[in-house]
């Protein structure tokens, strides 16, 4: 069932005006969003026709793996009352690092806070790309880190997933061990993104004991929160083991604050160190405040994640009755093998107001979906009939 609506945009910060009346996204860019890729600025595309905030609320985002419900009534409530520090650089931050380091059981001198997981994941390779150093990790997962490997123009060593979609653990290690002298880091999704697929926590251990001692792991949990499968754990207890691992979290998804930009990793005091030096410092007031409310408010948590998996695993029924398998997921979205090109099956979607996840090679007959609010979900359903079953129909009456 759909939850509650969270957030009114209007009930914010006390009924101001909270929304931005146009919104500078034309169709081309819609369709980008779609696949996960940001927009061009007005000053690369010139002028362009503006999209209303109407026409934007009518999309079905199931793109980008976003909690579709917003942040719970306690975090709204907290972020509102923060906005009093708006003005100043200087301002209590309701604590948020000691929470998060009372939340995990670590010290605040183990976690380092960011504007989103995503610019910790930056500043984790700024920290080990060093002198032409390289990523190794999985393909696909999370791109954000062999991208800014590119950009500080060095590279990634990828490993392909296995034929089940689950990471190679042994090729990891071996390919780690076999460009020691060149390796800056590993990295990890766990689970992966955009597979859905979790690394055991047998299988972590392997890696961990198996590769060199000094290599570090960036092992990210960006949906850690959505796992329910009793063979997944955590790899925070391996930081306070003094191991070289460095795990990612974010708010993003359960607790719902994509757009307010918060995340942290938790590290070795000397991790911590190094990474600090090239962290930027762009977290703002209200969403520390958020994030504090957001670690206490469980109960939410724990609804958002009840009604996900449900979805999720209706989508994915409805979509196996129709000949369709999915690979599966311990996430806030799954893949479905569509047995077609992915490219133009997304502007298809697009063009029945439903957004959905973008290309990821080699898996381009794969469609990653995001679950949305139970109405969003029924209207990914009828548009996927439409394009599948439909097509079809048509094709067996033209003889084809």
């Amino acid at each position: 069932m759909d939850l509650p609506s969270q957030v009114s945009r209007r009930r914010f910060i006390g009924g101001a005006a909270a929304t931005a009346g146009v919104l500078t996204l034309t169709p081309s860019d819609l369709a980008l969003w779609a696949q996960g890729v940001p927009p061009v600025s007005p000053a690369q595309q010139g002028v362009r026709r503006t999209v209303s905030e109407a026409e934007w609320d009518s999309f079905a985002k199931l793109s980008s793996n976003e909690n579709c419900y917003g942040p719970p009534d306690s975090v709204i409530q907290a972020m509102t009352k923060a906005m009093k520090y708006a003005n100043r650089y200087g301002y209590p931050d309701g604590d948020i690092t000691q929470e998060i380091a009372d939340h995990h059981g670590v010290k605040p001198e183990n976690v380092l806070l960011g504007a989103g997981s995503g610019e910790l994941l930056d500043v984790v390779g700024l920290t080990f790309l060093d002198a032409n150093k390289k990523v190794v990790g999985s393909d696909p997962s999370y791109g954000s880190v062999y991208q800014q490997a590119t950009t500080i123009k060095t590279e990634a060593i990828k490993v392909p997933l296995l034929d089940d979609f689950r990471q190679d653990i042994p090729g990891l290690i071996a390919a780690t061990k076999k460009h020691y002298r060149e390796v800056g880091f590993v990295y990890l999704c766990n689970p992966n993104n955009p597979t859905g697929r979790i690394v055991t926590k047998r299988e972590m251990k392997r890696l961990l004991d198996e590769l060199p001692e000094d290599m570090p792991v960036l092992i990210d949990e960006a949906y850690h929160h959505f796992v329910d499968d009793d063979d997944y754990a955590t790899s925070i207890p391996y930081a306070l083991e003094g191991r070289p691992v460095i795990i990612a979290r974010t708010f993003s998804k359960i607790a719902a604050l994509a757009g307010m930009r918060l995340g942290y990793v938790v590290a070795s005091r000397e991790l911590v160190v190094k990474m600090r030096a090239h962290q930027t410092g762009t977290v703002n007031a209200l969403v520390k405040w958020g994030g504090v409310a957001a670690l206490k408010d469980t109960a939410s948590q724990a609804q958002v994640k009840q009604v996900t998996i449900d979805l999720r695993q209706k989508a994915v029924r409805d979509l196996k009755s129709l000949g369709y398998e999915s690979i599966p997921s311990e996430g806030n979205f799954f893949m479905v093998h569509i047995k077609r090109p992915v490219q133009p099956v997304i502007e298809e979607f697009r063009k029945r107001t439903v957004l959905v996840g973008r290309p990821f090679p080699p898996m381009l007959e794969h469609l990653r979906v995001s679950i949305g609010t139970e109405s969003e979900m029924a209207r990914f359903a009828t548009a996927f009939r439409e394009i599948f079953t439909g097509a079809a129909a048509a094709g067996a009456k033209s003889g084809r």
